[in-house]
């Protein structure tokens, strides 16, 4: 059988204003038949896999039968201002509200009228049907109970039983207009405080999105004089090859190379680091960064969709998507907890009606205050409120987080690995040390510059650039043998070869050396390359040994190399020439025991990156590593490796912090209802505070210290 090949795809949907919303939504489209549905009430993003495009309009038609309004992603923001729908509905209800709570102060006859306070309370419960009810009765006919259900009963109880008490004239005791019309109230503002405060925590997606240059200046060459000429531009016009001009104090438009020019570029929203790099011509640029000083001319190598901005912007959107593993637990507990609640609220009203002698309309009360406080709606807030935030704090520091899953596997790990070269080495080779043997050290560099000056190794560029040699060897023969070296022969017949200990294992048994240089076959000396430790590894090292964290050395490269590093980083565990199947089992084998990181930047390393636990890897790594893993370090720099650390380990504090307000604040609230030490007013109180310090304790995690 044939596999079904699935295609994600979104839309933007208007008017969801809670976590109530979403996962109406979601639960309607997995109803449909949809996969990996995602739905993000604080973005308005909702994504789905189907194996048929043409099923979105299915999509769009139940989401719109809930009361949302679709639009396509890639529509144009909405611009309109004045009220929210969540707004208006909450001050027309404290209009009709306050004269109603006025009764409970005030002597004034007209406002203890019952009649009075019908014709009050109407307007109230009529929003309060529209919005809770509708919300209630749309999830119990796709086949759940949301916390809207709650509500609506507790509201509509405590209104029911007045407007009897009312039709039959039965008294003042049967008067609750108050507590219907005020949980109504207290409940939208709620709503709304949640509304304003979960926007603020996607505020770093939006302020990566400002960085997006709306407009360009094109250039252009005049056909008669031959000059450049610009005009101003949409950016989103710019295609590749065209050509920009960059002023100074201009956000640069595209990615691309200047061709003309010099300047110094701010890059801290792609690296995190504050100081500005100098750029000359032959050097890249990122579209979002500012030029400081300077002018140049920039030739565009990708634009739009295509761009590095774009698609950090992406991936932190992405991110969310990926829920953490606590995520599903809240998710678990909401699907229970609502016909719990309704089941306790139930059996407190019998129970002190029936076995607590008190009258009906007492233990009613006591039953809608259990209905109220029990409405767990911060629990839909407690996860994702803390992942957004942390997520955009993250990204703005120059650190790339694939899914809202990190967040629960960065903090846990027992053990790192880190590859070596371009992971805590520079990548970068110098000469340590040359050695000649029956020739000058002088005469050695000449044979060695003019033989590695064949060579497009990496190795052999390095030794290029750091010898400066002022006279070469005109060889009339140059053959670059690849893994082995450079053999030239020069106008006399004398045969030279440059490279590897193979070319010389005839002639010595010793092979700690990295470039072995023979002439007419006799060994005339050797070389020994250093690749840099970067300046910050020691750091990072002692950061993860100070945390417990075991620190593993493993590469590809010689054993006594491997060895000297991990001596100087204080790294005890060491695996050297591991081929790349080799390093994945090795990780396989590690991870069955262990939750263990791996980092890495090479394409030798995304077997191992895949297989980790978790994987990391450095910015200026391949595309295939960054793909393999979760975490990316823009810039490569290994600090920013322990600022990740620190920062999804606050941030799993925060969501555990989240759920502790959110669950358990609910919980231990229950029982107050219950006894009756909570009026149906006060809970509903509490049941909006309880939302508020969800919110607000996320958005400490924007200034939150790391440790």
């Amino acid at each position: 059988m044939s596999d079904i090949i699935y295609k994600t795809l979104s839309l933007k949907v208007e008017g969801m204003s809670c976590s109530n919303c979403a996962l109406s939504v979601r639960k309607q489209l997995e109803k449909e038949g949809f996969h990996n549905v995602d739905v993000d009430f604080t973005t308005g993003n909702v994504s789905f896999d189907t194996n048929d495009e043409s099923l979105i309009s299915l999509a769009e038609k139940r989401i719109k039968e809930l009361g949302y309004k679709v639009k396509h992603s890639d529509s144009s923001p909405d611009q309109r201002k004045g009220l929210s729908s969540i707004e208006k509905k909450f001050w027309f209800s404290l209009v009709f509200t306050i004269p109603l709570l006025m009764a409970m102060f005030l002597p004034f006859d007209i406002l203890h009228n019952d009649i009075f306070q019908l014709f009050l309370t109407i307007p109230v419960f009529a929003v309060g049907a529209w919005h809770f009810g509708g919300s209630a009765f749309k999830s119990l006919r796709a086949g759940y109970t949301n916390m809207d259900v709650l509500i609506f009963i507790g509201t509509t109880a405590a209104f029911i039983y007045s407007l009897t008490g009312t039709i039959y004239r039965m008294g003042h005791q049967y008067m609750f207009y108050e507590t219907s019309a005020s949980i109504i109230t207290i409940v939208l503002l709620g709503n709304l405080i949640e509304q304003r405060s979960v926007r603020k925590t996607t505020g770093a997606i939006d302020e990566l999105a400002r960085m997006q240059k709306n407009t360009a200046k094109r250039l252009t060459t005049d056909n008669h004089s031959g000059a450049d000429k610009f005009e101003e531009v949409d950016a989103a016009l710019i295609k590749n090859g065209e050509k920009v001009l960059v002023n100074t104090g201009d956000t640069i438009p595209v990615d691309g190379e200047i061709y003309w020019g010099y300047g110094s570029v701010d890059e801290s929203m792609i690296s995190g680091e504050s100081l500005p790099v100098d750029k000359p011509a032959g050097d890249k640029v990122i579209g979002g960064t500012v030029l400081l000083s300077g002018n140049i001319k920039v030739q565009a190598s990708a634009t739009g969709k295509d761009t590095v901005l774009s698609q950090i912007i992406e991936l932190v959107k992405n991110a969310q998507k990926d829920k953490p593993r606590m995520q599903n637990m809240a998710d678990k507990i909401s699907s229970v907890f609502v016909p719990v609640v309704v089941s306790i609220a139930v059996a407190t009203l019998l129970g002190w009606y029936f076995l607590g002698g008190l009258e009906f309309k007492d233990s009613l009360m006591r039953g809608v205050a259990v209905l109220v406080i029990a409405c767990p709606c911060a629990l839909g807030l407690a996860i994702p409120t803390a992942v957004v935030v942390g997520l955009g704090r993250t990204a703005k520091n120059g650190i790339l987080i694939r899914g809202g899953s990190t967040f629960d596997k960065f903090p846990v790990i027992e053990k790192i690995v880190f590859d070596k070269t371009g992971t805590l080495t520079t990548g970068k080779f110098v000469i340590k040390n040359i050695d000649a043997f029956g020739k000058s050290r002088d005469e050695l560099k000449t044979i060695l510059y003019s033989l590695e000056n064949h060579s497009s190794h990496p190795i052999a560029r390095a030794i290029v650039s750091q010898l400066s040699i002022n006279e070469v060897i005109a060889f009339d023969q140059v053959e670059e043998e690849k893994g082995l070296g450079v053999k030239a022969v020069d106008k006399d017949g004398n045969t030279y070869i440059a490279g590897s200990y193979n070319v010389a294992s005839h002639l010595t048994g010793d092979d700690t050396h990295n470039v072995y240089v023979v002439m007419n076959n006799q060994l005339i000396g050797w070389l020994d390359i250093e690749d840099q430790v970067k300046t910050e590894a020691k750091e990072a090292i002692r950061f993860f040994k100070q945390r417990n964290i075991e620190p593993i050395l493993l590469s590809g490269d010689r054993e006594y190399r491997c060895n000297e590093i991990a001596r100087h980083l204080g790294i005890e565990k060491v695996y050297s020439e591991k081929l790349p199947h080799e390093k994945f089992r090795l990780i396989e084998d590690l991870s069955s025991k262990h939750k263990v990181a791996m980092v890495g930047d090479g394409i030798n390393d995304a077997p191992a990156l895949s297989k980790a636990f978790l994987g990391v890897s450095m910015s200026d790594a391949t595309q295939v590593a960054v793909k393999s893993a979760e975490v990316v370090l823009l810039k490569g720099k290994l600090n920013l490796l322990t600022n990740a650390f620190s920062m999804t380990k606050v941030t799993f504090r925060t969501i555990k912090e989240n759920l502790f307000w959110a669950f358990f604040y609910n919980v231990m609230a229950i029982p107050l209802a219950v006894i009756g030490l909570l009026s149906p007013m006060i809970a509903a109180v509490a049941m909006a505070l309880s939302d508020v310090i969800v919110v607000m304790n996320s958005l400490r995690l924007k200034t939150r210290k790391l440790r």
